[in-house]
């Protein structure tokens, strides 16, 4: 019986979108964030990862969650099984191209951040968790830490490409805003 309730407990308390299921919250620095919600990333019609946004309140303006700083999540886990680094490098070059605001020092950063990339297959999971106290965000691979960058204006840069003004595509960025 106790199992039952569990596992009921366990559904309820997770969502799920093109066969990826996150949990409805998570802890992060001593807090607790809530699944502002999860987008599918698309390419020609092939569903390429979804991602999941944690924030510690419901928000659906994307600047406000940029320049928000709160602790935060984007979780990105792949579907599709063969996402090469060179590819993760380039988003990450397309947004530094979006964003001719960003300082040299914030343009460093993401570089250095696509060194930490790999080759990605199905069910591997990228995170990016910000820590607004030190203003630090750290990037895991499959659950190992890559690597911190500390900067404010870097996790805002992190943070756009999902929902940002020129996001990966708008489907993404509506579902990550929960529309």
């Amino acid at each position: 019986m106790l199992t039952a309730i569990l596992l009921v407990f366990q559904i309820v308390s997770a969502k799920e979108l093109a066969g990826i299921t996150m949990p409805e919250t998570i802890s992060l620095n001593n807090e607790t964030l809530i699944l502002n919600g999860m987008g599918l990333r698309e390419k020609y019609w092939i569903d390429i990862y979804v991602a999941g946004l944690y924030l510690p309140t419901k928000m659906m303006d994307g600047q406000s969650i940029i320049s928000a700083n709160v602790s935060k999540r984007v979780e990105i886990e792949f579907i599709y099984s063969d996402v090469p680094k060179a590819k993760m490098i380039a988003v990450l070059d397309e947004n530094i191209a979006n964003n001719p605001q960003f300082s040299a020092e914030t343009v460093a950063s993401i570089r250095k951040c696509g060194s930490w990339m790999q080759d990605f297959t199905t069910g591997d999971v990228a995170r990016f968790d910000y820590n607004p106290n030190n203003q630090t965000t750290t990037i895991y691979i499959n659950g190992s830490v890559r690597g911190a960058i500390t900067s404010k204006e870097f996790m805002e840069a992190i943070f756009a490409m999902y929902v940002g003004k020129y996001p990966a595509t708008q489907a993404l960025k509506d579902g990550l805003l929960g529309k």
